[in-house]
């Protein structure tokens, strides 16, 4: 912690002291707010200052003091609740002598009740002429400095709960995605999808190639894998008779930290009795296109320094036709396990010998296509050999009837047609099982209560994932991925127990300046 915070803080824990030795306590609870910011806001702000002073009406707010001026006998000092701010203004003749004293006591950062009449400033300035003001709770700890915020990214990642207090675009942001997430619960639940909740512990790591997190169960001394993905489990209820469900899940997987990914993350996962992906694709066209005009008013969106257009209908490739159209690749080398192979050594990716024509085709466009599509895309056919849980295309046993969403140069979803044949999914399981031997971690493992569930009958379905947080990254327009999780996943910091941050140079906007 440095010097001037311990100062600060100091003077803070003095302060408290002396309001306590005065009968105040620093931290009661017998307040309640009879009115939100914005409701008095709506009500008193069309009135003119004529208005107000015949008929001043009566308001009881509660918030924290973001802004500070003292004039003698008189104070102004903003007021911030959940939604938005407003000037207080205070006098001792108003208050009275005692009042108007431990008003003198409170600083920037506490939370404070206040009940007065509403008026106009000289200024013109809508604000609440206190009656009372009452300390609810003692801030002992500076708010960063009013003209240059919260701003060192590590620090606001950190101290979300500081980062939400100073940066209002910051909790628009986070009332964003609440909003997102709201939307898409109507729009299922209107089309007729079930909300349902699966376990968040497996016996076995499964649903998605990833590597899991492990824990251990003591009661029943077994080790048990943080979801990776809940889709097996989703489509054990097809196999029930629960033909549209969805989950708006917690996923983990133990991998690396990037703007793009986070080892917890949000994925919504819904699963279609008796549709498939062109199905998906037309479903998930209008809920995003739904979505962003709820958002926005309009399908063409900020992004970056200019717009993206989102409007429908989207462009649909396969993923064939997106490596020849964006690796310049013929039809006939885009077929050839060997043309693939020397196009990655071109591109100094050295492939595997295990590798088949479908891997390779997979890694040519990870390397060339995702992120020089802008406009949303649907990638169509993956190979069978990257999709060991999608149904083969009829037409050519090598793909399936699988497509990823691009927007952006991010992949937004993840569908396919779900494969039925207990037969066709033992066969690919036992694949995956040889590439796991072969040394690949993320292989699939062989899920024998799985390939029961669909011996009895899964019906022909279509199922879907959606990151939630790129989707809100993308229609927030933001580049990270901690910046829309409230707490994201952080190295531990060191030697700094108390989280000031100090050792990321941050020491200046822990500062506190009051007018």
């Amino acid at each position: 912690m440095s010097m001037e915070l311990n100062e600060h803080m100091r003077m803070r824990l003095a302060r408290l002291d002396k309001l306590e030795q005065q009968g105040v306590s620093g931290f009661p609870n017998d307040f309640r707010p009879e009115h939100s910011v914005t409701a008095v806001r709506a009500t008193f702000e069309p009135k003119s200052k004529e208005e107000l002073e015949a008929n001043p009406g009566e308001v009881a707010v509660a918030g924290r003091i973001m802004t500070l001026r003292h004039m003698g006998k008189a104070a102004f000092f903003h007021l911030k609740d959940r939604d938005a701010s407003i000037q207080v203004f205070l006098s001792k003749d108003r208050l009275g002598e005692e009042a108007f004293e431990v008003f003198k006591l409170l600083e920037v950062g506490d939370l404070v009740g206040v009940r007065g009449t509403m008026m106009r400033t000289r200024t013109g300035e809508l604000s609440v002429g206190a009656q009372a003001v009452k300390l609810l709770t003692k801030s002992l700890r500076p708010l960063p400095e009013k003209w240059h915020g919260l701003q060192n990214l590590e620090t606001r990642f950190r101290q979300r709960y500081v980062d939400l207090i100073v940066n209002d675009e910051v909790r628009t942001l986070f009332r964003q995605r609440s909003q997102v997430v709201s939307y898409i619960r109507a729009f299922l639940d209107g089309r007729g999808f079930m909300e349902v909740e699966t376990p968040m512990m497996h016996p076995l790591a499964g649903g998605a190639a990833a590597r899991p997190f492990i824990t251990h169960h003591n009661a029943l001394d077994i080790d048990l894998f943080l979801r990776i993905a809940p889709e097996l489990y989703l489509k054990r209820l097809l196999v029930g008779g629960l033909e549209r469900v969805y989950e708006i899940n917690r996923n983990f997987r133990n991998e690396g930290l990037s703007t793009r990914h986070n080892p917890e993350f949000t994925m919504l996962e819904f699963y279609w009795a008796y549709a498939d992906y062109r199905m998906l694709m037309d479903l998930t066209e209008e809920m995003i296109c739904g979505l962003v005009t709820k958002l926005h008013g309009r399908t063409v969106i900020p992004f970056g320094e200019g717009e993206l257009d989102l409007t429908a209908p989207w462009q649909r490739l396969t993923m064939k036709q997106a490596v020849m159209k964006y690796a310049g690749l013929t039809e006939v080398e885009a077929s050839s396990r060997e043309s693939l192979f020397q196009w990655l050594k071109v591109h100094g990716v050295e492939p595997e010998e295990s590798w088949g024509w479908g891997k390779a085709l997979s890694e040519v466009y990870e390397q060339s296509v995702e992120a020089n599509i802008t406009s949303p895309t649907f990638i169509t056919h993956h190979p069978v050999e990257i999709s060991p849980l999608a149904r083969r295309n009829q037409d050519d046993p090598l793909l399936t009837d699988r497509f990823e969403l691009v927007i952006a140069g991010r992949e937004i979803a993840n569908a396919f047609s779900e494969l039925n044949d207990p037969r066709d999914q033992r066969s690919r399981f036992e694949s995956q099982m040889k590439a796991r031997e072969a040394g690949d971690s993320e292989a699939h493992e062989m899920d024998l209560d799985y390939l029961r569930a669909l011996e009895f009958g899964m019906p022909p379905a279509g199922g879907e994932g959606i990151g939630i947080d790129r989707l809100v990254m993308l229609l927030c327009d933001r580049q990270n991925i901690k910046e829309v999780i409230l707490f994201p996943t952080m190295r531990p910091e060191e030697g700094n127990s108390d989280g000031d941050g100090d050792d990321e140079g941050t020491e200046e906007t822990l500062c506190e300046t009051e007018a």
